[in-house]
Formats: structure tokens, C-alpha cells, sequence
């Protein structure tokens, strides 16, 4: 048995269904996502998600949101800092206007 609640099908294994059809969105398509799948996977607009191709599926994922360990801020500040485009020494701030001391 298959029931239909706009467009959202549930089959006889409980997994809920949609039909969708790709239409164009600037030079890529996109699908339409149901706000009902979206509130129970508690994504809203802008989340970051992760897309798969596995054989003939796409599988999309939401991404884990993580805060990074204080390990891993140093490690991207002195990343940061190692980049000479990155570097507040090598960043050009004009010539000295007022009474600026610069060592």
C-alpha cells in the first residue's frame, strides 16, 4: 500500500517518497525538497550538505556542524600566518598618515 500526502509518498517499509523533477537553475538543475523532509532532518536554508553519487543514486547528507578544537585554530592561524599573501607583516597598509610610530 502507498500512501500520497502532496507529492510525498510513504511505501510499505515506512521510507517516505517524493517524486520530483529536475528544472533548471542557472547553468545547473535543482530538485525542490519538501519542507516536510527538511524539518524532520532539521536542515534549513543555507546548511552545508554533503552529495554523493553511488551508482544510479544521489544521496545527500547533512553536514556535522563541529567546532574545532583550540589545536586546530592555532594550526589555521599559523597556516595562515606561513602564507605571505596571509601575513600581516606582508600586508600593505599605506603610508603613515598622523602621528603613527612604527618600529
Amino acid at each position: 500500500m502507498t500512501i500520497c500526502i502532496n507529492n510525498v509518498y510513504t511505501n510499505n517499509e515506512g521510507e517516505r517518497l517524493m517524486e520530483a523533477r529536475l528544472q533548471k537553475w542557472g547553468n545547473s538543475d535543482g530538485i525542490r525538497i519538501p519542507s516536510s523532509f527538511l524539518k524532520s532532518l532539521n536542515l534549513r536554508t543555507n546548511d552545508k550538505v554533503d552529495i554523493v553519487q553511488e551508482k544510479d543514486k544521489i544521496i545527500i547528507t547533512k553536514q556535522e556542524k563541529r567546532h574545532k578544537i583550540f589545536e586546530e585554530r592555532i594550526a589555521m592561524y599559523e597556516s595562515s600566518n606561513n602564507n605571505e599573501k596571509g601575513s600581516i607583516e606582508s600586508y600593505d597598509w599605506g603610508e603613515d598618515l598622523g602621528k603613527e610610530i612604527i618600529e
